[in-house]
């Protein structure tokens, strides 16, 4: 087709001159599903409108084309325009067409061919449960972590020793094979050696030619005081073992603290509920407590403490990972009124309640007064 008989590239895809890279990329979308020649066999100008459209995008899609398009137009393309799926320029269409049609790695380019080539190994992640007092201290625990790891026989190889994989016959090395699907000129993964361009004749007794098996491995982990729920810690190269002597993963393991029966953990603080009588809470009085990290500590409750009272024990709470600081204990203090008397210990509150000025609460005197004389009480 000439530059004279073209059409417009905004016009093919119906976008606007401005419209951004996202917009030229979802105008093609509709436009390949709607003109594709494997969906539109009874379409005559199908398979021409989706090569039009096609031509419009690799354009469009590329900002030096397009910069150049859109000064000077076709003739600023020198000829370029759509030249069959070359997987440097137009990578794209395999991410687009792919999820469309199901051709997913097979445009040229999406897979390198190479044969077999080493890859890293995964990643793995373990849950390490801990008390809130371990977390306090630090400690260092033993794990046992299933992973695969390289063949010790064929040292990851997967050949017999003193052998090594032969060069596929069917798609020699290259690991794909070429058909023409339509007008496409498509690549697939190569049926005998799946892709690697090798053909294993000796695969390894110990491993089956995979290259790696599966085994219990044995972890020491230092975990610093302070950590919380949720934190991380990295293992360098103690995750899965790599494919073809491909350098094994991380290994991440997670903190979980469990729930303390005493402690409500807040960051770096900690708050503890502490009962006390309401005796104690009139009188005042000393109550010893232990810390999260064992340490032996004697609260002053002062005399006329009031429910839901908060003191606050300095650097007794957890420890901050990688700094000096602690954080805070916050003591919460439940005051407990007795629900039976005996007759002497009645007696005796009466008095004192008596000589205190009543049984109304001391803040409240003055609420008590007015709502007596609002309904006309003495």
């Amino acid at each position: 087709m000439s530059s004279s008989t073209r059409r417009d590239y905004y016009e093919v895809l119906g976008v606007g001159r401005d419209a951004s890279p996202a917009d030229v990329k979802a105008a093609y979308r509709r436009l390949a599903v709607k003109y594709h020649p494997d969906r539109n066999p009874d379409l005559p100008d199908a398979e021409e409108k989706f090569k039009e459209a096609s031509e419009a995008y690799a354009v469009l899609s590329d900002p030096d084309k397009r910069a150049r398009y859109d000064r000077f137009g076709h003739q600023g393309l020198g000829g370029e325009g759509f030249t069959g799926f070359d997987p440097a320029a137009f990578g794209d269409f395999a991410d687009i067409l792919g999820d469309l049609f199901g051709l997913g790695d097979f445009f040229g380019g999406r897979r390198r061919a190479g044969g077999r080539r080493s890859h890293r190994g995964h990643d793995l992640q373990y849950t390490l449960k801990l008390s809130l007092e371990e977390a306090a201290t630090g400690v260092e625990r033993s794990i046992r972590v299933p992973r695969l790891e390289a063949c010790a026989r064929c040292s990851g190889s997967g050949s017999e020793p003193g052998t090594s994989p032969e060069t596929c016959a069917t798609c020699h090395g290259a690991g794909q094979v070429a058909f023409q699907r339509g007008f496409l000129s498509v690549a697939q993964t190569c049926p005998t050696c799946s892709g690697t361009g090798r053909v294993n004749r000796s695969p390894c007794t110990e491993c089956s030619g995979r290259g790696r098996s599966e085994r219990q491995a044995t972890l020491k982990v230092s975990v610093p005081a302070g950590v919380d729920t949720g934190m991380r810690l990295r293992l360098s190269g103690e995750g899965e073992g790599g494919v073809l002597g491909g350098p094994p993963g991380d290994l991440y393991v997670v903190i979980a603290i469990a729930e303390h029966d005493l402690f409500q953990r807040d960051g770096a603080d900690l708050h503890l509920e502490l009962p006390i009588s309401v005796y104690q809470a009139m009188l005042g009085v000393a109550v010893p407590i232990t810390t999260v990290l064992g340490e032996q500590r004697e609260i002053e409750v002062p005399a006329g403490s009031q429910p839901a009272d908060v003191l606050r024990v300095a650097g007794a709470g957890m420890p901050q990972v990688n700094a000096r600081r602690r954080g805070d204990l916050h003591i919460h203090l439940r005051v407990s009124v007795p629900k039976k008397l005996s007759a002497e210990q009645r007696r005796l509150i009466q008095e004192v309640a008596e000589l205190g000025g009543g049984f109304e609460p001391e803040a409240d005197r003055g609420f008590f007064e007015r709502l007596r004389r609002a309904f006309g009480g003495e």
